[in-house]
């Protein structure tokens, strides 16, 4: 079913919950220290332009219609690159960073909540655009596009979820699981210091998460410049924002994309959306635009005719 999904999910949630000082003395015990790596590029073009909020900050490249593209959890925009490559000459692309995530500095996401406060500043930028935009997430990024055609309707046209629930909290809760049963897990993680993951922790999480080794460096550069505390109050809110109750009320057109071990959660927890297309895509991880990216792009220009 889910089992690799919940083993990603655990294992971030073991992490967050160790004690930082242990955390951090049995790594230098293990391992030399090594030397530092560069931080992920912040600007993918030379031609683009930036604009930096509290929040997030927008890789702004291409002419024609509006596309706004946004990352998952520890994610870099660069989740998006070969897609923006693609679509730059056709479509005006806003590429998101969360702050605090992949050597974005954390700014408004130093402390407190992430996802709503996130969620309000894309929603202030889009209603910036001339016409309201075609949105696509990956994972948390998902997430917060399907909270945008909940909330607000009436500033999107459409929107592209890639691999991502409307309730992340079944993963680690079950079926029966709510917001409430799992808070005192969420309470838990986010009220005291927060361990940095060492990069061996890092890639075995991120093994099973995509699968070239050349993409699963990619996302641990991601993921090890990324502000720990950001990463784990964000994990928490997306544990505890269930968008099942409003699926019914969604009239934005939404395609979904996953990978097939999800296919049971996806299928039944998106039932109750009425505008829905589902795509299941064999032979592919959470980043989907790396594993498959052949039927990722098909499935986007399929996406971006209807």
């Amino acid at each position: 079913m889910a089992d690799l999904f919940f083993a990603r999910a655990a294992a971030a949630v073991l992490i967050a919950l160790a004690p930082p000082l242990a955390t951090g003395v049995a790594h230098a015990q293990a391992t030399p220290a090594a030397a530092p790596k560069p931080a992920p590029a912040l600007k993918l073009f030379a031609d683009s332009k930036i604009v930096t909020r509290d929040r997030i900050s927008i890789e702004i490249v291409g002419k024609g219609p509006d596309l706004v593209l946004i990352p998952g959890l520890a994610s870099s925009r660069e989740t998006w690159r070969t897609t923006a490559e693609r679509l730059r000459g056709t479509y005006r692309l806003h590429l998101v960073q969360i702050a605090g995530f992949a050597g974005e500095p954390a700014r408004g996401n130093a402390s407190g909540a992430v996802f709503d406060p996130v969620l309000a500043d894309i929603d202030g930028y889009i209603t910036t655009l001339p016409k309201p935009p075609v949105v696509m997430g990956h994972s948390l990024g998902g997430t917060l596009g399907l909270a945008l055609a909940q909330r607000h309707p009436e500033h999107l046209s459409k929107v592209l979820i890639v691999d991502a629930l409307p309730f992340f909290g079944v993963v680690m809760g079950g079926p029966g699981a709510t917001a409430d049963s799992l808070r005192p897990m969420v309470t838990r993680m986010t009220s005291g210091p927060v361990a940095p993951m060492s990069e061996a922790q890092t890639r075995g999480m991120m093994a099973s998460m995509a699968t070239a080794p050349a993409d699963i460096d990619r996302v641990v550069a991601w993921s090890q410049a990324s502000d720990p505390s950001v990463v784990v109050r964000a994990m928490g809110d997306d544990m505890l924002a269930d968008l099942r109750p409003g699926l019914t009320a969604v009239k934005t057109p939404v395609t979904v994309l996953y990978e097939t071990p999800l296919a049971p959660l996806m299928t039944a927890d998106y039932a109750p959306l009425p505008n829905k297309t589902l795509v299941e895509v064999p032979g592919s991880k959470h980043f989907i635009m790396f594993d498959q990216p052949a039927k990722f792009d098909a499935e986007v220009d399929a996406f971006l005719k209807r």
